[in-house]
């Protein structure tokens, strides 16, 4: 298997929050599917944007939103909220990354429908390298043998994965 497919636009959202979910994840280990965060997740995401065009799967990329305005392609990625807008971003940046490696040239919208707002993201030079260094990490991530010790971060509140670091 070519070692960059096993990234995914999941995985950078886990490798950008942490490490440790990031490896569980890579290696089929899956979050509690009843955590609420989960379910509420899930709950929006089929509930909202209606008429949009999505969940568009391509290569190793499932993406939120696909539609053609003015002539432009815009992906867009559903949040629950903009609390961890920062991570979301790279998760859109990377989708926008890959497309263009395929020769498709788009535009990301960041979608909170609880909050009744989107924002505009773009892919820079800056973050081709950015992304790159990630996808390097990930690969290196995904081979060691055992996960990273977890690490009590803001995040592990609301983590349907906390059973594996804190239990």
């Amino acid at each position: 298997m070519d070692e960059e497919a096993r990234v995914n636009g999941t995985l950078i959202w886990y490798y950008n929050v942490c490490k440790r979910e990031a490896w569980l994840m890579s290696h089929s280990i899956t979050p509690d599917e009843s955590d609420s965060n989960v379910e509420i997740g899930r709950f929006i995401h089929e509930k909202s944007y209606k008429r949009e065009m999505k969940e568009v799967s391509t290569g190793n990329m499932k993406i939120d939103i696909f539609r053609k305005e003015h002539g432009q392609i815009v992906i867009g990625e559903l949040k629950k909220s903009s609390k961890f807008k920062n991570i979301a971003i790279w998760q859109l940046k990377y989708y926008m990354y890959e497309l263009e490696k395929e020769g498709v040239k788009a535009t990301g919208e960041l979608l909170f429908p609880e909050e009744k707002r989107k924002e505009s993201v773009s892919l820079t030079d800056e973050d081709r390298i950015n992304l790159n260094n990630q996808i390097r990490e990930i690969i290196k991530l995904i081979y060691q043998s055992e996960p990273p010790e977890p690490i009590k971060i803001a995040f592990c509140k609301n983590c349907a994965y906390a059973e594996f670091c804190w239990a």
